[in-house]
């Protein structure tokens, strides 16, 4: 994880450059979407700079962690900004420091693509989940289509270099994999970006 939070620390004084126009279209849409059905203790896994802070509802407790300690200070500056119980950790999504059972809702938005063991990530997610808890992913994978998943071939080896991003993961099939029971799938973009929600069964 070391490297990758490496190309983070080195890419987050430019990062919310790089995605602007991008956020500004299509994203921030996406973001208030998803965060709209967080409840109660919420643990964010990726927080990066804090983008989606300002879409949570007034009454939920949130806790983000960051694997990069270049995004969690923008972040910072993004809380700092009046945002209420908002708490920010350094933690690798792999390796949770909390214990089990301990969040009504976890939230990732465009993260898995970028976790080294995304499964590992997931189980994690789910180990702190509570049962009947909700789990919300916003995250963009691999198409069903294989002439949608052209440019996202051609973009990978880039994007890895650049940011340890992979453009061709199959998020859905992994939080499958990790324990998760999908409740519902949104296609926001084509079946790149997708809301995908998911639950811990209550027997758990």
């Amino acid at each position: 994880m070391t490297d990758t939070a490496g190309k983070y620390d080195r890419f987050s004084g430019f990062y919310d450059s790089f995605e602007a126009l991008i956020e500004r279209r299509a994203f921030s849409k996406y973001r208030k979407r998803a965060l709209s059905l967080a409840k109660g203790k919420v643990l964010e896994i990726g927080v990066g700079t804090g983008k989606n802070l300002p879409y949570y509802p007034e009454d939920v407790e949130v806790t983000g962690i960051d694997f990069s300690r270049g995004m969690l200070e923008k972040a910072e500056r993004r809380r700092e900004l009046g945002l209420k119980n908002v708490k920010l950790m350094l933690m690798d999504a792999q390796n949770l420091e909390f214990g089990d059972n301990t969040f009504d809702t976890v939230v990732s938005t465009f993260v898995f693509c970028t976790v080294p063991d995304p499964v590992k990530g997931l189980e994690e997610a789910y180990r702190v989940l509570k049962p009947g808890g909700r789990a919300i992913f916003l995250e963009h994978m691999k198409s069903k289509s294989k002439l949608l998943n052209v440019p996202l071939y051609l973009m990978d080896p880039v994007m890895r270099a650049l940011t340890g991003t992979s453009m061709v993961r199959e998020t859905q099939k992994n939080i499958e994999k990790a324990g998760f029971k999908i409740e519902r799938v949104e296609n926001l973009f084509f079946d790149i970006v997708r809301l995908i929600i998911a639950t811990k069964p209550s027997g758990d």
